[in-house]
């Protein structure tokens, strides 16, 4: 389909407006963070409006702008000042998706909340059914990728096996293959805004809380517009982060390895020795000490790094600085903060 929608047709749509709904019906909200989406956000703007007329609810529609200087920070400033239901909050530089959710779930004042991409790989025509998902019960609806098209073999592999690895070494139960694409209850996010860490793995603090959870299987589309913004690098460098941030086996690992390596140099010297003191030593042995030495070295080496990894979270959370930095918020009417206390521990209004 198409990015750039007919502007008549656009029009038509987002000026209907909210519909008169009695206002004891209860509010959804969707949060959408953004980072360059203007090529593709008139149209998932369109299809998610068209979604959101034909639920039984109420809603509002937080976009988290961290950083865009494509033009989608105008773009929705425009619409925030026109529409009721459309809010931005702009923040002051690009903080990470992990921020800019926490963002999101800290200004949303929905009993239930829905985060969603901009790049319309998560459809929004599933959002009856993740409603229908939380009506039977559920806390926290998770959308499990049956399929990824539009993504390389390298990186449907290296997402498939680093679900099931982080799942090995973590304490916690995290679904595999599932993305941000969720519904979270009141309940459960209000719970999300207690936890206070900075260095922020989102799928696991969504694991984390506990509460009932429904999966539902969908097929994952290819982006409908633009580029993703995600680097293998930063795909690995949050990897790492869920690693370190949900389990300790890595550092128990390298401890019984550099046990093991001890006693593996032990066992090798007390073999030298007896084998000198019983045939004797000729010049010879110098490839046998090379890989020794090579061996332990690289023990040791990663086993500085892993430390490294650990105390680079500690010295971040040590600072204690706010998780993300709000430089203005649009909407026609501002909302007044639903929690102030959670606001506090989450970011800061600049």
């Amino acid at each position: 389909m198409n990015a750039s929608l007919d502007n008549s047709r656009f029009r038509a749509q987002i000026e209907s407006g909210i519909p008169d709904i009695h206002p004891s019906r209860l509010l959804l909200s969707i949060v959408v963070p953004v980072f360059n989406e203007r090529s593709v956000i008139q149209l998932f703007i369109a299809r998610l409006y068209t979604v959101l007329l034909q639920i039984d609810y109420k809603f509002e529609i937080v976009f988290v702008d961290d950083g865009s200087t494509d033009g989608t920070t105008e773009f929705l400033q425009k619409l925030a000042f026109r529409h009721g239901y459309i809010r931005l909050v702009k923040l002051s530089r690009n903080f990470g998706k992990e921020a800019a959710m926490t963002a999101g779930l800290d200004r949303a004042h929905g009993d239930a909340v829905i985060l969603i991409d901009a790049d319309l790989q998560d459809p929004p025509e599933l959002i009856p059914d993740m409603i229908a998902a939380w009506q039977r019960g559920a806390d926290t609806v998770v959308m499990r990728r049956s399929s990824r098209a539009g993504e390389s073999f390298l990186k449907r592999a290296s997402a498939h096996c680093f679900y099931r690895l982080l799942n090995f070494l973590s304490e916690l139960s995290i679904p595999e293959d599932t993305g941000d694409f969720r519904l979270l209850s009141r309940r459960a996010v209000d719970t999300l805004s207690t936890l206070p860490e900075r260095s922020r793995y989102m799928k696991g603090l969504f694991a984390w809380i506990g509460l009932p959870v429904e999966i539902i299987n969908y097929n994952r589309a290819p982006r409908a517009a633009g580029e993703t913004k995600w680097s293998f690098l930063g795909l690995c460098r949050l990897a790492m982060e869920g690693i370190v941030s949900f389990s300790t086996i890595p550092l128990r690992a390298v401890t019984w390895l550099g046990g093991i390596a001890a006693l593996g140099s032990v066992a090798f010297g007390i073999w030298v020795v007896c084998k000198t003191f019983l045939f004797g030593e000729p010049v010879s042995g110098y490839p046998s000490i090379i890989v020794t030495v090579t061996f332990i070295g690289g023990v040791q080496l990663i086993s500085i790094g892993l430390l490294g990894e650990y105390m680079a979270r500690i010295y971040v959370e040590s600072k204690q600085r706010p998780i993300y930095v709000i430089q203005d918020e649009y909407s026609v009417n501002p909302v007044t903060q639903r929690d102030a206390s959670a606001f506090n521990a989450g970011g800061h209004h600049a």
